[in-house]
């Protein structure tokens, strides 16, 4: 009888531990896959572990996660940012308009701005653009998706309006005015590496840092896990939202300035599918499409996944069609894991409230 209890025993214990293996194996589910894609190209794709290379890709990468650290934030508070990647083009526009002109009230004269000042007005037509995206969501009650899905058509729009559809180029500055840096942003280097990756490492602290060490990291979960519970808990909830719609659209802005001056050109289309590589990002490195779950240092792994399933990609004459096909395979793939990890958290929690009523 005894042996029979403890067969039983050691049967119902053999279950669970299988289950936390197989959680384990889904919450480092980003790493391994950034693990195979990278041994992968490193043996399929020739010069993919060049140190030339590896410099562009980070570039690359560095782009894509400015905009997944803000998207992180607003998709953990259960929202979703569809227009980044047409504030990314408003903003380089914007940004090239103030370097080659200034502002002409029309009086024969004009005001010019150092490249300070041109970074800093740039950020505010994104911090704006997300000020209306909050705005909406919070104060008139619009669907995430519905709102920043006519904020992507508008800031498309106006950015094809700033210049009738055609290139600002030859965005070098002008040492009179204090503007001859702005390439630097996007070209410059310090200690040998890119500024935009020193941007980076200063950005995902920060983002960490918020997310782990602050109030309002905590509220951000708050609000995504439960709405309604957050609210009657005395979090301000229409506030967190506008802060995280705000930040996505300064980190549009930010990667706007840097393709602007990296080229130092500016074209209205720039920032195409922008939000849909951000998303990718976020969603494969753990954020959770229904709100409430997400790192920041996730979504770095996730945009490195992306940006090197590109670049191999491309290293390896793979057409670009079947890059979009791939993409969005991985995507698809990322929310259904997803899916299935919240599930099977969902069971070890009833499980163990199982054992403790017993």
């Amino acid at each position: 009888m005894n042996s029979a209890a403890t067969q039983a025993g050691s049967g119902q214990t053999a279950g669970p531990k299988k289950i936390n293996w197989l959680l384990l194996a889904l919450e480092m589910r980003t790493y391994l896959a950034l693990l195979l894609v990278f041994a992968y190209f490193a043996i399929m794709a020739p010069n993919f572990l060049s140190v030339d290379n590896a410099v562009l890709i980070s570039k690359h990468v560095a782009l894509n996660a400015f905009l997944a650290i803000g998207m992180t934030f607003v998709i953990i508070t259960g929202g979703i940012d569809l227009s980044v990647g047409s504030v990314v083009g408003l903003c380089g526009m914007v940004a090239g308009y103030l370097v080659l002109n200034g502002i002409d009230p029309g009086y024969g004269w004009s005001i010019q701005f150092n490249t300070v000042e041109i970074v800093f007005l740039v950020c505010m037509v994104g911090i704006f653009v997300g000020w209306i995206n909050g705005t909406l969501v919070t104060r008139l009650n619009v669907a995430p998706f519905i709102a920043t899905l006519g904020t992507l058509y508008v800031a498309r729009g106006a950015a094809l309006l700033l210049s009738e559809g055609r290139t600002f180029p030859n965005l070098n500055g002008n040492a009179d005015y204090g503007s001859a840096g702005f390439p630097w942003i996007g070209a410059g280097t310090i200690f040998g590496l890119p500024v935009m990756i020193w941007l980076l490492v200063l950005v995902t602290g920060i983002g960490i840092y918020i997310s782990r060490r602050t109030p309002l990291g905590r509220h951000i979960y708050a609000t995504g896990g439960n709405e309604r519970g957050a609210a009657l808990s005395g979090v301000r909830v229409n506030r967190v939202k506008m802060f995280v719609y705000m930040f996505s659209g300064l980190m549009a802005a930010l990667v706007g300035i840097i393709i602007a001056s990296q080229l130092k050109a500016s074209h209205p289309a720039t920032g195409e599918f922008f939000e849909l590589n951000a998303i990718a990002a976020a969603v494969l490195g753990g954020t959770s499409m229904a709100g409430g779950r997400g790192r920041i240092w996730g979504t770095i792994v996730g945009a490195f996944v992306i940006g090197i399933l590109a670049d191999g990609l491309i290293m390896m004459g793979v057409s670009s069609f079947w890059q979009m096909v791939i993409k969005g395979l991985v995507i698809i793939a990322a929310v259904v894991i997803d899916q299935f990890q919240s599930k099977l958290q969902t069971r070890i929690a009833l499980s163990q409230e199982a054992d403790t009523v017993r």
